[in-house]
């Protein structure tokens, strides 16, 4: 191109994002570009993107973050060109046939088959005439950019196909397949509707595997290893096939053994649980998730159990490096009645258990207490405390904590999870219990081993016979708070959200079959939120304030409300999930421990005893860092680490604002490190209530915390009856990353 050439096509670009934007200074851009052109050149608009518009953002008022949309413009004006180059039309209509994109991309093998046998011609036509190119203009160009490189399709060689607008379709398409053919284009419709609005996003693996030939649809699943060879080996193999395909894994180990444990009877023999986290450190290191990144672990111990110290010690930096697993994650599992002995400053007893199942005849991890202060767990820990039998370590409780605390602010983790408070607030616990939660905190389901009843050979094959446990999935969406609240949507946009994570179950193919019947019994969902901080700041709440957990409070319950409706809607249409019967749900019990009174909260309580859910699970607020992202707003719950940043990956460097950054909205957004973590603990505490599942809730501090002030909050979280916690992101420990399969 020349310079007249490169001018005029640059400057239609900039000219149409003016038209949209005109309190913008185009001017200042366009001299910029001129300068570049004048010494460089350009070989396309996206170099002038990186090249140019980048170098004048440092040039422009960092409180103008309305220049993030017109980059994104110039950017959609890029990939609507790549998109032209290999889909073979003219530039002139940026979406062009929406049936001849999934014939293409059906025939290259990305799109699945069923595409084009679920929907007729006649049917994807009326539906690439639903596609609303106007508001890719929603994006900021840091969200367009994620979008592009992670998630919209390309054939094998990488070349763009798909374009923003076409995936949000596709994804709409692909969980309302199996929907009645009588209205099952208007739901089509509704769900482009709630995605294309950027009110709500999906999963990171539906986002990216919606539609398509390969891959799942579900995020997380957590596993209970058995204490066996065959058990451990088998939990191996299952977490190495969802890890390949994408999935992130919690996995319970509280069953296995101790260091120093009998096996069939010879004493001592046992090498506890460490060699088998490296086992499966091994297999997060080398079964990858789809060749993007590597898989994702976190494993799970109770705070009783004797390998508690070589567990806390295994992510350290320090120390036998044949004793460390650098690539998993760590949580611990912690009853209040540790917790009591921490604030105490009592003793605690560490106990295998092995012995405890074998010389008691039960599972102390089998139990928790019912209520506050009492319960079965305590009683069944000091008969093990008492009994002469038992061979028991006896340590000081703080002392446990403080391993903890040193672990945490050197690596993150352990992340910590409260079992009494969760097992009491479980709304199926006539089914079974919840021994720990996934990798990143936010579910929490019942759980049980999977164990093998018997091998037998049969015509020639050799067939096994295993009794299937509960294998927990995640299944999760998130609503966009900081778009979704202002604009009035929650009711319209809450019943389609549901539906669509309901239809998730059915359409999903899990490699793992108990994770498959698990699904199809509790039908569980994960609803949660994202944009917290920016629904605060353009509300003009502050963060350190009564008003924000109050807020909290109020909005969560109308959440709640919206959620157990429309579960409850789908159950009249489609029938409840099979373990509602005996359910929290179907006796009240649910609504009436969070204290759900009035006139609307009755007459839904009385609804749902006598209609039934449609889903035993319903609500958890996962991390979604990469989708909030895209969405164009703030994390999860969690507030924003600073107002002006750079988005940095191995090939580029973004500059970024946080979300709607006004001189009004300025002042209400407050870096995470220098906000009170007191408030965090109240406004999560407020909307825990409201959740029935959990939150991936992290804690900030600043590296120079002092041990007092950490312990302290760690015992506010418990007191204000907190399930999990998630990350403790010290100032030493910026660069610890969410899980991307939880991001939803």
């Amino acid at each position: 191109m020349n310079v007249v050439q490169e001018s005029t096509g640059i400057y239609s670009v900039l000219e149409k994002a003016h038209k949209e934007y005109p309190h913008l200074d185009i001017a200042k851009l366009k001299r910029v570009a001129d300068q570049f052109i004048q010494t460089k050149g350009i070989e396309s608009y996206y170099q002038l993107y990186n090249e140019v518009i980048l170098k004048g953002l440092d040039q422009m008022d960092e409180e103008k973050p309305d220049w993030t949309y017109v980059c994104a413009r110039v950017y959609a004006q890029y990939l609507y060109e790549q998109a032209a180059l290999h889909r073979l039309h003219t530039k002139e209509e940026a979406y062009p046939d929406f049936y001849s994109l999934i014939q293409t991309l059906h025939t290259k093998g990305i799109y699945s088959e069923w595409m084009l046998t679920s929907y007729t011609k006649n049917d994807i036509d009326k539906l690439g005439k639903e596609i609303v190119p106007e508001r890719d203009a929603f994006f900021t160009y840091i969200g367009l950019k994620t979008l592009a490189d992670r998630y919209l399709a390309t054939d094998h060689d990488g070349r763009l196909y798909e374009l923003p607008q076409e995936r949000f379709m596709i994804i709409a398409m692909t969980l309302m397949a199996e929907e009645d053919t009588d209205y099952r284009l208007d739901l089509v419709k509704e769900a482009y509707w709630a995605l294309s609005h950027l009110y709500m996003t999906v999963a990171t693996p539906t986002l990216a595997n919606a539609g398509k030939s390969y891959g799942q649809l579900s995020s997380c699943f957590i596993d209970t290893v058995d204490d066996s060879l065959q058990g451990i080996f088998d939990s191996n193999t299952d977490i190495a096939n969802l890890s390949k395909s994408g999935g992130g894994l919690g996995v319970y180990l509280g069953k296995i053994r101790s260091r120093g444990s009998d096996i069939r009877g010879f004493k001592g023999v046992s090498s506890g649980v460490i060699p088998w986290m490296k086992q499966l450190n091994n297999t997060a290191v080398s079964v990858d998730q789809l060749g993007q990144r590597q898989g994702a672990i976190a494993v799970y111990l109770d705070i009783w159990h004797r390998d508690i110290f070589s567990f806390l010690d295994a992510k350290l930096n320090n120390g036998d490096d044949r004793q460390r697993t650098h690539d998993l994650f760590t949580g611990v599992t912690l009853p209040d009645l540790f917790m009591e002995a921490v604030e105490n400053r009592e003793d605690w007893y560490l106990f295998d258990p092995h012995e405890v199942r074998t010389v008691m005849g039960y599972s102390l991890e089998d139990y928790y207490d019912e209520k506050e202060g009492a319960g079965s767990f305590r009683e069944k820990y000091w008969e093990c405390v008492n009994e002469p039998r038992i061979e028991k370590k006896t340590v000081s409780a703080i002392e446990i904590m403080k391993r903890i605390m040193v672990s945490q602010l050197e690596t993150g983790t352990p992340f910590m999870f409260y079992r009494d408070e969760v097992n009491r607030k479980n709304a199926n616990s006539h089914k079974g219990m919840v021994y720990c939660t996934n990798l990143c905190t936010e579910i929490t389901q019942n759980q049980s081993t999977t164990t093998v009843k018997e091998h037998y050979t049969e015509d020639g094959q050799i067939v096994t016979v295993k009794d299937a446990g509960d294998f927990v999935v995640c299944n999760l969406s998130s609503i966009n708070l900081g778009k979704s609240v202002p604009n009035g949507a929650l009711e319209r946009l809450i019943p389609i959200q549901v539906r669509m994570l309901d239809n998730v179950i059915e359409l999903n193919n899990i490699p793992v079959l108990q994770a498959q019947l698990t699904n199809q019994r509790y039908r569980s969902i994960g609803l949660g939120t994202f944009g917290w901080h920016h629904l605060l700041a353009v509300k003009g709440i502050r963060w350190e304030s009564e008003e924000a957990v109050q807020y909290a409070d109020s909005l969560y319950e109308k959440i709640a409300y919206l959620t157990i409706q429309a579960s409850h809607k789908l159950a009249q249409e489609k029938g409840a999930y099979p373990y509602f019967e005996g359910s929290k749900w179907q006796t009240g019990d649910y609504f009436t421990v969070r204290g759900y009174e009035g006139e609307e909260w009755t007459a839904l309580k009385n609804e749902v005893q006598q209609g039934g859910l449609r889903n035993g699970y319903l609500m958890a607020v996962a991390p979604n860092s990469s989708t909030s992202l895209i969405a164009g707003s703030t994390a999860s719950i969690d507030p924003i680490f600073q107002k002006f940043y750079s988005e940095e990956k191995k090939d580029y460097k973004i500059p970024v604002t946080a979300p709607d950054l006004t001189p009004t909205t300025y002042w209400f957004y407050k870096s995470a490190y220098e906000i009170d973590q007191k408030w965090s603990i109240r406004q999560n505490a407020a909307r825990q209530r409201h959740i029935d599942q959990s939150i991936s809730f992290n804690v900030y501090v600043k590296n120079t915390v002092q041990a007092k002030e950490l312990l302290d909050l760690h015992l506010r979280a418990w007191r204000e009856k907190c399930k999990t916690t998630y990350y403790m992101r010290s100032t030493s420990t910026e660069d610890l990353e969410d899980c991307e399969s939880c991001s939803s």
